[in-house]
């Protein structure tokens, strides 16, 4: 998603330095040579520029604006990483990760607060896959932060005619269903993978375990402070949809409903460029509920099959 948002702002006329450390070794040859990201489908434009792990500085300089793509499990070092390198231009952090972190259960925006010397700091959401951002499709994503003004200045740096932004204040509320969109999403790729394989949809089953998770959803977003019309709208449902059509929680969702153990299913999909955040946020989701007294059956039902070893059938029982 980062090389994504990277190759639109470059589109859309804006100076980007696209980074990546060391972590992103498996994909910086293709990046730098065949100016192409392994899970994306279009070519970088030809302005935008790539730098390695010893290029951070080169990147950074000048920078009003910082994108951070790190994975929610690795933001806090990427923070420290590129903490030293930003300089006093850069006004505003974007978190584009969509997961908690995992050893705290803090929200992304927070950790970046904490790191980057108290900037102003604005998450994404919304539904906007990676694939489609690159090829310049219709992408309607929803910013948030309690700092108008960051609000503003990062609209102003990311909108377009195909980037459609709607802001909001309601960053708890954004974060949070950015966290378990990923999970109801695993839900619905393993009842799609199992519809396949006995030639039937499960459409009725699918649609009952969407609005479910959706349901679980709001719960989960007012537990921690957020709005009950986030989890209803762009940031919430629009986003467990999309992801539920397409995106990479549903494609691990789907191989564990194939018969792929869900350690080996995230192995490969990480092999291919793709981290499955759903993974860890179903321990974090699983984690919070139980210190709310939160009832979430789907979001039970996936932590049971991805971590500890439940059958993939036993998702249907969310449904009862």
């Amino acid at each position: 998603m980062g090389t994504a948002l990277a190759m639109h702002l470059a589109r859309k006329g804006e100076s980007v330095a696209l980074w990546g450390s060391e972590h992103d070794a498996r994909v910086l040859p293709d990046l730098v040579e065949r100016r192409t990201h392994p899970a994306l489908p279009e070519r970088l434009p030809d302005d935008l520029v790539v730098h390695g792990p010893g290029g951070l500085e080169d990147a950074a300089a000048g920078a009003s604006v910082a994108v951070m793509a790190a994975h929610s499990g690795g933001a806090r070092s990427l923070a420290r990483l590129v903490a030293p390198a930003l300089g006093a231009t850069t006004r505003v952090v974007v978190s584009i990760a969509k997961g908690l972190e995992p050893e705290s259960r803090a929200r992304i925006s927070e950790v970046y607060a904490e790191e980057l010397d108290g900037r102003r700091v604005v998450a994404v959401g919304g539904p906007a896959l990676a694939a489609e951002g690159a090829e310049g499709l219709p992408c309607p994503a929803v910013i948030a932060s309690t700092d108008p003004a960051a609000l503003a200045e990062a609209a102003g740096v990311l909108a377009s005619e195909a980037y459609l932004i709607h802001a909001t204040d309601d960053c708890a509320g954004l974060e949070i269903c950015s966290t378990a969109k990923n999970v109801g999403a695993i839900a619905e790729g393993v009842l799609e993978a199992m519809g396949q394989a006995r030639e039937q949809g499960f459409k009725n089953a699918r649609a009952a375990l969407f609005t479910q998770a959706v349901e679980e959803m709001a719960a989960l977003t007012v537990a921690f402070g957020g709005r009950r019309d986030t989890a209803f709208g762009l940031a919430g449902m629009g986003d467990l949809l999309v992801t539920s059509l397409g995106g990479r929680n549903r494609q691990y969702g789907e191989l564990i409903g194939s018969g792929v153990e869900p350690a080996r299913a995230a192995v490969d999909m990480e092999a291919r460029g793709m981290t499955v955040e759903g993974v860890e946020s179903a321990r974090d989701i699983h984690v919070l509920a139980e210190e709310r007294s939160l009832d979430l059956p789907v979001h039970q039902a996936v932590y049971q099959v991805v971590h500890k070893g439940a059958p993939p059938e036993s998702v249907l029982t969310a449904l009862r």
